[in-house]
């Protein structure tokens, strides 16, 4: 292993990383299951409110009409893409590094969903008296913001030599 390499390319840092949001993600899925309402807005500030349901689908309901085992299969054929990406990526980039290990997190815990629940648990409700986000949970926000670390990092800091193929 090269000193250069980010933390989130060491299996000792991007190991715990996992277990910890995936532990973290289900803890509170378990509270939300426990305590909170089906389909009741719990207002926490004038523009977000906790607000239990579940999505049968995958992001943001999409597919939710597909059979649940088909939707695991995806999710695990997801992993296996990131998975293969990730080692096969800048071992130096603590953005990329970061971003795979926050993808294969949420998706992790969403699965776990399927398994425990027969669906995923969102509750995290982004709203205005007109509009609502869709419902989510930390593990959708895992993949999010895991996406969102690998695309600035592939189209800002990328060397341009491997942009360019060479």
């Amino acid at each position: 292993m090269d000193e250069k390499d980010s933390l989130f390319a060491r299996p000792r840092a991007f190991l715990p990383f996992i277990l910890v949001a995936v532990a973290l993600d289900q803890l509170i899925k378990a509270l939300v299951e426990l305590y909170l309402p089906l389909h009741e807005a719990l207002p926490v500030i004038p523009f977000l409110a906790l607000y239990r349901t579940w999505n049968e689908g995958v992001a943001f309901s999409f597919l939710s009409d597909m059979d649940g085992w088909v939707i695991v299969v995806m999710r695990f054929i997801i992993i296996g893409v990131v998975l293969w990406w990730w080692r096969g990526s800048d071992r130096r980039a603590f953005l990329l590094n970061l971003g795979f290990a926050m993808i294969v997190a949420g998706a992790i815990g969403n699965i776990i969903d399927r398994f425990v629940y027969g669906h995923v648990v969102d509750y995290v409700l982004f709203h205005t008296e007109t509009w609502s986000f869709a419902v989510f949970n930390l593990a959708d926000a895992l993949i999010s913001v895991g996406a969102a670390c690998v695309g600035v990092w592939e189209i800002f800091f990328q060397p341009k030599a491997s942009r360019n193929g060479n």
